[in-house]
């Protein structure tokens, strides 16, 4: 499937897909995914759904999707919590651009998601919004301090939901990022007590396994199985 890269605001985004798509696809990515990232749409073609799917770079992962301030968990660098704006940037830019320049019929079916802490940001905006029909998070960083309490105070709005973890995240040595496990199967409970559409998958091995398939899965299970 052929990308193509259009201007939307300041930043540039990898487009792949076709006009009139039932589901507009949506994920924030880096430079490193970026580069996966035709392997992964390639993956989601599967689908026997027409989509539209857009790679929405993003410059300062740990300030742009995390939805408050945190200090730093590995290395030196901690978390601006500037997820609104980008929330904005997408609800008053991306998607209005993407609906027009691509015809996209007005109920068409928008599914957020992303990796690690991207797959976070897609489970706070749906705390924000019900604009999204699902929410695709594969290995999401839900050891975010203070996470499962606000989620509990602003619960998932989206009715289709997918989360998968690696089945060694949980064992890091990090205190931090070793609640993942029992945060992600909290969520989970959580999500199907409230009668949502909810999956919760194991991947084998870490954090940094497969993570343009673990996507593509995602991505697939929110078009497919919730229908």
């Amino acid at each position: 499937m052929t990308a193509q890269t259009i201007q939307i605001g300041s930043r540039f985004c990898r487009i792949y897909g076709e006009a009139n798509a039932e589901y507009l696809l949506l994920q924030m990515t880096d430079e490193h995914e970026l580069q996966s990232m035709d392997n992964e749409v390639a993956s989601i073609a599967q689908i026997k759904h027409r989509f539209l799917f857009a790679a929405i770079p993003v410059t300062d992962w740990n300030d742009e999707l995390s939805p408050w301030e945190a200090p730093a968990v590995w290395g030196k660098q901690g978390f601006g919590g500037n997820a609104a704006d980008t929330l904005h940037f997408l609800t008053e830019q991306v998607i209005p651009t993407l609906k027009q320049q691509f015809n996209l019929p007005e109920d068409v079916k928008i599914i957020l998601g992303g990796y690690s802490l991207a797959g976070l940001f897609a489970l706070w905006v749906s705390t924000q919004t019900n604009l999204f029909y699902g929410i695709a998070a594969a290995s999401p960083s839900v050891w975010f301090p203070n996470w499962m309490e606000f989620e509990r105070q602003h619960p998932i709005q989206a009715q289709h939901v997918y989360l998968s973890l690696g089945d060694k995240e949980e064992h890091t040595k990090n205190p931090v990022m070793a609640v993942v496990g029992d945060n992600i199967r909290s969520l989970y409970s959580q999500l199907t007590d409230r009668g949502a559409d909810c999956v919760l998958e194991w991947n084998s091995g870490g954090h940094f396994k497969d993570t343009d398939l673990r996507t593509a899965r995602a991505f697939q299970w929110a078009t497919e199985e919730s229908l």
